[in-house]
C-alpha cells in the first residue's frame, strides 16, 4: 500500500484552506451574480478548481487534487454552514474529474493538456446540467449563447490560474522535499 507522508497531506491542507477562503467568497458572489445576472453565474464555477489544480500541479500525486477540494470544501462551508453538501460535493467532484485524465494514463504523464482536457470536460458537463436542471427552453437563446460558454470557460481559466500559481510554488521551491 502506498503511504501518504504528512507533509503532502499538510500541504493539501494549507493549499486547500487558501481555496476554500476563495470558495467562501466565490459562492456570496455567485449569489449576487444568479440575482442581478444570471447568466453570468457561470464565471463564479471556476473557482472551485483552484485548490485542486494546485496541489495536483504542484505535489504531482495521485489523490492531491480530491483531498484539497475536500478540504476547501469544508473551508469554504465555514463561511456559509448552510452550503455543505454543496462545498464537500463540488469540492469531491472537481477533485475527482481532474484527476481522471492521470489515472487514465496510469499518474504516468503530467503535460498541461491534461489539466485543460479534465477542465474542458468537467466545464461542458456543468454547463449541459445547469442548461436542463435550470430549464433551458425557458430562456431566451441569447442568455444561453452568453452562459454556456461562461460555464464551460471558466473552468479552464482557473485551471491555467491554477497551474500558474503551482508553477510559481515550485520555483519558489514550496515543494521541494515532497517529491
Amino acid at each position: 500500500m502506498h503511504r501518504t507522508s504528512t507533509r503532502v497531506i499538510l500541504s493539501c491542507a494549507a493549499i486547500g484552506v487558501g481555496g476554500g477562503v476563495v470558495a467562501g467568497a466565490s459562492g456570496y458572489l455567485a449569489l449576487i451574480m444568479a440575482a442581478i445576472g444570471p447568466m453570468f453565474y457561470g464565471l463564479t464555477i471556476g473557482t472551485h478548481f483552484l485548490p485542486s489544480v494546485v496541489a495536483f500541479a504542484l505535489l504531482k500525486r495521485p489523490g492531491t487534487a480530491v483531498l484539497a477540494g475536500v478540504i476547501a470544501g469544508l473551508v469554504g462551508a465555514a463561511f456559509a454552514p448552510h452550503w455543505l453538501p454543496r462545498f464537500i460535493g463540488t469540492g469531491l467532484l472537481v477533485g475527482a474529474l481532474i484527476e481522471l485524465p492521470f489515472l487514465v494514463t496510469r499518474y504516468r504523464r503530467w503535460d498541461a493538456w491534461l489539466f485543460y482536457l479534465a477542465a474542458a470536460i468537467a466545464g461542458i458537463g456543468i454547463a449541459a446540467v445547469v442548461f436542463v436542471a435550470l430549464g433551458g427552453e425557458h430562456f431566451a437563446w441569447w442568455t444561453w449563447a452568453i452562459a454556456l460558454p461562461l460555464y464551460a470557460g471558466s473552468p479552464a481559466f482557473f485551471t491555467w490560474v491554477g497551474r500558474v500559481i503551482a508553477k510559481r510554488l515550485e520555483r519558489a521551491g514550496v515543494a521541494r522535499s515532497l517529491r
